[in-house]
């Protein structure tokens, strides 16, 4: 959705842990990274991704968005993510919001 929104998307796959997400922006400086979970059992690594960009102190310079199936807004608001999506067609909106486009 966001490649056919005009966005350029670095997809680091499936099942990727925070260090990968913090290597990843360490070396491409994204203003954005999105994280979608399908099952309740990987929304805990949501959580921990964002703090590891805390930690590393790349946090302040890109946006975090997630979702998925078993995402909900509030959960959103509880890890501290910049932005919610319901599902893929909302992506390209709320990317654009977030960069002022």
């Amino acid at each position: 959705m966001l490649e056919g929104g005009g966005f350029e998307v670095i997809d680091l796959g499936t099942d990727v842990g925070p260090e990968k997400f913090v290597q990843a922006v360490r070396e491409r400086e994204p203003h954005l990274v999105c994280l979608s979970a399908l099952l309740t059992v990987t929304m805990p690594s949501m959580k921990s991704t964002i703090a590891a960009l805390e930690q590393a102190g790349v946090r302040e310079g890109v946006r975090v968005v997630i979702g998925g199936a078993p995402v909900t807004e509030e959960y959103a608001r509880e890890i501290g993510a910049d932005a919610y999506g319901p599902n893929a067609s909302s992506a390209v909106p709320i990317a654009r919001r977030l960069l002022g486009k």
